[in-house]
């Protein structure tokens, strides 16, 4: 693609960054085909093709964002299949984030719009006024269907309705635990805690603790971690992302100077993941963190990337058949896509692929909230192609997934880690009864 940036426009960086991926799109349309946005609604410009167009247009004439920009943009769920399709190697991703944040600082959303951003953006990355936020939604969930009715208050009605119904648990806060005394030990690891997660479903990362400890891995959880920034970075909040992944950094890296080090940094969510190995990326112009963090994202490991590592025995074949739903965030932002289906086959589950795969079962961190309708149609098609698997068990590897998927379906759905942990002797997932 031809671009006719100036010489001070280039002189930004982030411009910069952006005329480059600009000049790798050959308009060649493969995106597409594997775009859940134009599948579903079939816009020119709710494709990646059709967004990149209007970024160019944005940036080349360095205007503000207007309301068909914002329109196409706040469609897109990052969900990265583009990336994944792309044969001229277009990294969508960072374009898109540029966009974002272009259009966070030009353009002035309507008034209840910019409300419902700023308070997903003041609770979800703290876990104690998520919490607080979920009780109350369960007394304001008869209101839903009134929200619903209204436009713009419609993403109201959304988070109700993903609002959970069950009794909320609470995350085991232990900063240590150690493999058994008779285990030879095999490594040691940090756990990310997050934020949404740890008050949706605290057993995820307590079965992947059990599992690791037996295993012999040392886990840590340390103090003063906390959201990875992917829920702001997603909406153009690029201050308040990187501030988050500085916190976690100088975290981290204190605990990397402790005795043992760390081997990696596992993560059991994996839109976290993505984001916390585009650390190196998101902090490259900051002279006192880039090395930091570039050293974080090389030892940031999803849970079963680094499980992978560890040879786990093979185990006889058991009952229950799983259907696996790979996150975009891990097939198309991680590109982890094997090791999760090897890992479950290994511990004697059957696994089905459901079919379109590579499509986007429409959660995407906050676009189930902000984009409900869209969202609504990606999670019917999503669930009927799994449910076709005819499988017992859902597993995938992402809170966000887990939480729309669940919403939609009667068969039960799980965390892939949750799995393997019942598989190599320990309780069977709650979920399961």
């Amino acid at each position: 693609m031809q671009t006719s940036f100036t010489a001070e426009q280039l002189a930004d960086p982030h411009v910069a960054e952006s005329e480059k991926i600009l000049r790798r799109c050959v308009h060649c349309g493969f995106c597409t085909a594997t775009c859940p946005t134009y599948v579903t609604l079939g816009n020119e410009l709710d494709s990646p093709r059709g967004r990149i167009y209007l970024i160019k247009d944005m940036l080349e004439n360095g205007r503000p964002a207007d309301e068909e920009v914002v329109t196409h943009i706040d469609r897109c769920l990052s969900c990265l299949s583009c990336v994944t399709t792309c044969p001229s190697g277009v990294d969508y991703m960072h374009l898109v984030d540029h966009a974002r944040v272009h259009i966070e600082k030009t353009y002035t959303r309507p008034p209840v719009d910019r409300l419902i951003r700023s308070t997903l953006a003041a609770v979800l990355p703290y876990p104690r006024r998520f919490r607080a936020a979920l009780l109350l939604a369960k007394l304001g969930r008869p209101l839903a269907p009134l929200f619903k009715r209204v436009p713009a208050l419609r993403p109201l009605g959304a988070m109700l309705d993903l609002a959970p119904t069950s009794r909320l648990g609470k995350a085991d806060t232990s900063a240590r635990a150690l493999p058994p005394v008779d285990v030879p030990k095999r490594g040691r690891v940090a756990i990310l805690a997050g934020c949404a997660q740890s008050v949706l479903d605290a057993g995820i990362n307590e079965a992947a603790i059990r599992l690791l400890t037996r295993l012999g891995v040392e886990v840590v959880t340390p103090a003063g971690e906390g959201c990875c920034g992917a829920l702001v970075h997603h909406m153009g909040r690029e201050e308040q992302a990187l501030d988050f992944a500085r916190r976690n950094i100088d975290v981290w890296c204190r605990e990397m100077e402790k005795d043992g080090g760390l081997d990696a940094i596992i993560i059991t969510a994996s839109g976290c993941g993505t984001t916390i190995k585009d650390y190196g990326h998101m902090l490259r112009l900051d002279s006192a963190y880039a090395a930091k963090a570039d050293k974080v994202s090389s030892l940031a490991k999803d849970v079963t990337e680094y499980l992978a590592t560890l040879d786990l025995p093979k185990l006889e074949p058991r009952a229950e058949t799983v259907a696996y739903h790979s996150a975009c965030s891990m097939q198309h932002g991680q590109k982890i896509t094997l090791q999760p289906k090897a890992l479950l086959r290994a511990a004697g589950f059957a696994v089905r692929d459901p079919a379109e795969g590579h499509l986007c079962c429409g959660s995407a961190g906050t676009y189930n909230i902000l984009q409900p309708e869209i969202s609504a149609q990606l999670k019917a098609r999503k669930v009927k192609n799994i449910e076709a698997t005819k499988a017992n068990i859902i597993s995938t590897g992402n809170i966000g997934c887990m939480t729309q998927i669940a919403s939609g379906t009667a068969v039960p759905i799980v965390h892939t880690v949750e799995l393997l942990d019942w598989a190599y002797g320990g309780p069977r997932p709650a979920k399961l009864g």
